[in-house]
């Protein structure tokens, strides 16, 4: 649960050691000793550390609209071993992100991890990637909302989405993404207080409507075939719904159900970007992170096999395309539960978005402080009132709905969003792998000692399988967006940014800054801790 410094501004100098306050004094010594002020207000406690990656990552939001991105290529196999294999690899990503979060507990964590271990060209590079893909993945996240709220209860309204013409869906589609993510830019604005009760509420709800959600698959089954879950099927083409193009291998269609996990299952370094906002960092980040990933794993496992179970015709279904899961709900679930399952997967949808807002906007904050995007003065700045980068959340908010009106198909969207995300989850894991033990030696209190090394390996491989497997057709689209933005990522670092752009704060620019620390925190209404700088 979260918890509440005195006076909500900060530790007091003298905080008894080992209580909150003495807690917070010593994350706040940690900050200063990387060279940054405590500027965001530091009260998010264990849960809700966990439940804000929890709540992105929302089993119930990509697990549900992605579905079919499992399903639909080798049928229940794609389910039950598709999504516990690639679940299995995402964990190796955490446990090693967990190390480094534990070393460096700063906002905006892989940006500052890869500068560190790698050099600030790295670190530069990972940001904007991180940061794009945390844009798209927002993107994902809430037409993914939109489509599920209008298809699930718009009906009950008189809303047909699929009756629309093109040009007035697209519009509507347009509207409605625009007021979902502006609604939870406004709640993000109003500090972290809203955001972490919000965020709370989340992660006990995702856990309540996908046990319930379980239960009644399995109670409701016509019958009960646990070997479909072991069994592939060809489902490519139009067997499949035209989810994937007709093929014949079986190998490439298994690896395409990963993205149904790759793309649920990501989101997870929320954790580490709300460092600075979160008490005893060190160790409870990477907690955060590792839970994270392993309650979603294991409860979308027992979630989608339930819902792969209760399938009556596997055939049928598979044809049914990216409406497979309402279908099998209108089959199998009684009404009046199926409206209440509807609208708790909507809530937790529109807060899955909401949490991603927070973890964006602190990554563009972080990077900002240290001068890496345009008009970084803005994007740093803190609300003295809400104690948080109100700039860097609107700014954020408004890039996410732009990018919906370039590109509203849902599956380039998710494409985009994995490739990019991996592609900055991997870049500091590789720069680790290089740097362990040797220029990096200082380990955190979260440290999976000789395991590192070997899972940070696998890591780097699992990421990058599932970057070659998102640019498979139909998802071309994607590979071009990555080779564009490959090409003026380097254009732009060795032309312009390798000249003027600092990186993060280290030796003597940490001392230099101490004068800036110390007023920034008064900017904000920060109490001075007895630690000191």
């Amino acid at each position: 649960m979260s918890h509440e410094t005195k006076g909500d501004v900060g530790p007091r100098a003298g905080a008894a050691p080992g209580s909150v306050e003495g807690v917070i004094a010593d994350d706040v010594k940690t900050l200063h000793s990387m060279g940054y002020a405590q500027e965001l207000l530091r009260r998010m406690g264990g849960f809700s550390n966990f439940a804000i990656s929890f709540s992105i990552i929302c089993i119930i939001a990509g697990g549900i609209t992605s579905f079919q991105m499992g399903f639909c290529s080798v049928g229940g196999a794609g389910i039950g071993i598709g999504w516990p294999v690639c679940s299995a690899l995402t964990l190796c990503i955490a446990l090693t992100m967990g190390q480094v979060a534990s070393a460096f507990p700063t906002a905006g964590g892989l940006y500052h991890w890869a500068s560190i271990l790698g050099g600030r060209g790295f670190g530069w590079a990972t940001a904007w990637f991180n940061l794009i893909g945390l844009i798209t993945v927002l993107a994902a996240i809430n037409v993914g909302a939109y489509l599920f709220i209008m298809s699930s209860l718009g009906p009950l309204f008189g809303v047909d989405l699929a009756a629309m013409p093109p040009d007035r869906a697209l519009v509507t589609q347009a509207v409605g993404v625009t007021l979902i993510t502006g609604t939870q830019a406004l709640f993000n604005h109003l500090g972290i207080r809203v955001t972490t009760l919000l965020t709370d509420f989340s992660g006990y709800l995702i856990l309540v409507v996908s046990v319930i959600l379980t239960a009644a698959m399995l109670f409701y089954a016509p019958a009960i075939d646990v070997g479909r879950l072991v069994t592939f099927t060809n489902y490519s083409g139009p067997k499949g719904g035209d989810v994937w193009p007709e093929t014949g291998s079986m190998t490439t269609l298994f690896l395409l159900s990963f993205l149904l996990p790759a793309y649920t299952i990501t989101g997870y370094d929320a954790s580490a970007h709300t460092s600075e906002e979160t008490i005893g960092a060190a160790q409870t980040v990477p907690r955060g992170i590792v839970r994270a990933v392993l309650v979603s794993g294991v409860f979308g496992a027992l979630m989608l096999s339930a819902i792969v179970l209760a399938i009556p015709d596997m055939d049928e279904a598979a044809s049914k395309g990216g409406g497979v899961f309402f279908w099998v709900m209108e089959r199998v679930i009684p009404e009046n539960l199926r409206i209440a399952l509807y609208a708790g997967i909507s809530v937790a949808q529109y807060l899955c978005g909401l949490a991603t807002v927070t973890s964006a906007s602190r990554m563009t904050f972080a990077f900002a402080r240290d001068g890496g995007l345009p008009l970084s003065e803005q994007l740093r700045k803190v609300s003295p009132k809400f104690r948080t980068p109100a700039t860097a959340i609107w700014v954020v908010s408004a890039l996410t709905i732009g990018f919906t009106v370039y590109t509203p198909v849902y599956s380039t969207i998710t494409a985009v969003c994995v490739i990019f995300l991996y592609i900055s989850y991997v870049m500091p894991t590789m720069m680790g792998v290089r740097a362990y033990g040797r220029t990096w030696v200082k380990m955190g209190p979260w440290d999976l000692g000789p395991l590192y090394r070997p899972l940070a390996i696998i890591s780097v491989l699992a990421c990058l399988m599932l970057i070659v497997v998102s640019v498979q057709p139909p998802n071309d689209k994607a590979l071009g967006i990555m080779l564009i933005v490959f090409a003026v990522t380097a254009i732009v670092w060795f032309a312009l940014e390798r000249r003027r752009f600092q990186g993060p704060p280290q030796g003597v620019m940490i001392q230099q800054r101490a004068q800036e620390i110390a007023e920034a925190e008064r900017a904000v209404g920060q109490i001075a801790t007895g630690g000191g700088q």
